[in-house]
């Protein structure tokens, strides 16, 4: 299991009255084809807007898109409706965080440039309302997966992405969403089955983390199941689910961190 060095980072908020906080993941968008996926794309737009009036900030937990890459002055066409969307809750003035999947992780600029929307591609810590949360995608963390770990120090290599690159898009494209939709080392273990604490490695990971630093709340995507695990009295594990299957998200309303159906 990786080591867990301490806190990465803390981000403080203190929620106005009425305001929520808004967690989403795994809508991989685009997938197995763009125009397959735009009833999902709708709908996830859909709850964006639901949301705008009350949102104090917007949590994308990773793999909003099933596949995503970044030449220097190129980005994959589609996902207009919801880049617009997000572009207009950032324009209104409400932060929105986006922490890269195993499906999106080549993200360069063009969210924070264009959107103003802060990328990460480690997890973060934050507090909100003195309640201290544990974010990210979830890919790759704790035992196990190491096909898919092995897999992910080439996908990440600077050598491996520099040559992809040199791809023209209408070549480099399609090889790798087939290859998202198609290769099980890619997309990770997304077996729909929970398979026990003993054998979720997320929670595993979660369990080994509090023994160094307490968190109130582990938010993970990545599993595409939704689940709430309590870890200790004060502690919870918390995966978003997916909106393939699910349409889950979690919505924390300065007290309790929850996960509902859209």
């Amino acid at each position: 299991m990786p080591a867990f060095t301490g806190i990465i980072y803390i981000y403080s908020m203190q929620i106005p009255k009425g305001k929520k906080i808004y967690f989403a993941s795994d809508s991989h968008l685009g997938a197995p084809t763009v125009a397959a996926s735009r009833p999902r794309e709708k709908k996830f737009v859909a709850w964006l807007d639901s949301i705008k009036n009350d949102a104090a900030a917007i949590f994308l937990v990773g793999d909003l898109f099933d596949f995503w890459f970044e030449y220097k002055t190129v980005v994959p066409k589609g996902f207009t409706r919801t880049l617009g969307k997000l572009a207009e809750i950032s324009d209104s003035g409400i932060p929105i965080y986006f922490f890269v999947g195993n499906h999106d992780l080549w993200m360069n600029g063009y969210f924070n440039d264009e959107l103003n929307i802060t990328v990460y591609h480690q997890p973060k810590t934050f507090t909100f309302n003195n309640k201290t949360f544990f974010i990210g995608h979830g890919d790759g963390l704790g035992p196990g997966d190491k096909g898919y770990k092995r897999m992910k120090k080439v996908l990440t290599n600077p050598v491996f992405k520099w040559l992809f690159k040199w791809l023209h898009p209408d070549i480099g494209m399609p090889i790798a969403q087939y290859l998202s939709v198609k290769n099980k080392l890619i997309s990770g273990d997304e077996d729909a089955t929970f398979l026990g604490e003993d054998n979720e490695w997320l929670i595993q990971y979660s369990k080994e983390v509090l023994k160094k630093q307490h968190y109130d709340y582990f938010v993970f995507g990545h599993r595409h199941l939704p689940l709430e695990i309590q870890l200790s009295t004060n502690s919870k594990y918390i995966n978003l689910g997916d909106w393939i299957n699910y349409y889950t998200y979690g919505v924390f309303d300065g007290e309790l961190l929850v996960l509902k159906t859209y």
